[in-house]
């Protein structure tokens, strides 16, 4: 019964946590962006953009990190034996790697406040993907444990890769033409 309490748990925590770096990073594009606005509109958008990103790490995408991290570990202090599967490892990778862009993004909250985060917005639209793709594949991991296929997991990860640089691309096009007088879109 506690391995589902820990469970039920730890899936709230992990939509939590990944509800706020899907939006966190969303919110550093918007806050570069607003550098490209009148003075008077960056004096508004670049101190609420700020307030916004650290009231959303700080309140939610934190605590939401630590019960994820917290009741993975209540879960494998239930179900030991996991530490033996193959597939576990590769999650614990991936979560370690996520644990590593949560921490950068509160290190670029600092830095955009400061002014000094040097990343376009189009560049952070490509690192907005990244726990996108590592959710997939823990996703995969998870329901397919032992007996996911290599080759179907590679040409997922590949194919959601190319479909959300093309995405990124496509964007950036229209955004172009649409900054250009008299284009139509």
């Amino acid at each position: 019964m506690a391995y589902l309490w820990l469970k039920s748990f730890h899936l709230v925590g992990v939509v939590a946590w990944f509800a706020a770096l899907f939006y966190l990073v969303r919110l550093f594009i918007y806050h570069v962006e607003a550098a490209e606005r009148s003075p008077a509109e960056r004096a508004v958008l670049e101190p609420q953009f700020a307030l916004m990103e650290r009231r959303l790490y700080r309140i939610i995408g934190t605590p939401a990190m630590w019960l994820t991290v917290l009741t993975a570990i209540g879960m494998l202090l239930v179900q030991p034996g996991w530490l033996r599967e193959g597939w576990l490892w590769a999650k614990l990778v991936l979560v370690a790697g996520l644990l590593v862009y949560h921490i950068w993004c509160g290190r670029a909250i600092e830095r955009l406040a400061a002014g000094t985060l040097a990343l376009s917005s189009r560049r952070l639209r490509a690192l907005n993907e990244v726990p996108t793709l590592i959710l997939v594949v823990v996703v995969l991991l998870v329901v397919f444990k032992s007996q996911l296929p290599i080759t179907g997991l590679v040409l997922t990860v590949v194919g959601l890769g190319l479909l959300l640089a093309a995405g990124i691309r496509l964007y950036a096009r229209v955004r172009r033409a649409e900054r250009r007088p008299g284009t139509a879109v």
